[in-house]
């Protein structure tokens, strides 16, 4: 029961910092950039519906993430766990992916609003992989 909520707890701070990075990508006009493609700011809401911004996932993302969590709160739900379980996976390995997130980790290149939704948004992606695991 108390891992339970633990995978809630978890899961919900990363869908939080996943909002949070939603509002300051946004203001700030940071559009994805990965390795094999990059946004533009003059189609932030366009890219974001189909690839996320720098600090947030696409909606399709979002979603499942919330159906989860909510079924979590109603009680013990496989399915659910096994939804954030592979989220976190793939946000674990997408953190990284992105130049932005790189940037905003390293020593030189730390910013008192960024780098605490990454730190926190990619730390709960890993426990929310682990912890959803049987």
């Amino acid at each position: 029961m108390a891992h339970r909520w633990t995978l809630v707890a978890v899961a919900s701070t990363q869908l939080a910092a996943q909002v949070a990075g939603h509002v300051v990508a946004l203001r700030r006009r940071r559009t994805f950039d990965v390795p094999f493609m990059a946004g533009s700011p003059e189609h932030m809401v366009r890219d974001w519906l189909w690839f996320g911004t720098a600090y947030s996932t696409p909606p399709y993302l979002l979603g499942p993430q919330v159906w989860a969590i909510a079924r979590l709160l109603r009680g013990p739900d496989v399915r659910a766990r096994w939804v954030l379980r592979w989220l976190g996976t793939g946000l674990v390995l997408g953190y990284p992916s992105e130049r932005w997130n790189r940037v905003r980790v390293r020593p030189g290149g730390v910013d008192p609003l960024e780098t605490p939704i990454v730190a926190v948004g990619w730390s709960c992606a890993t426990a929310m992989a682990v912890l959803a695991r049987r």
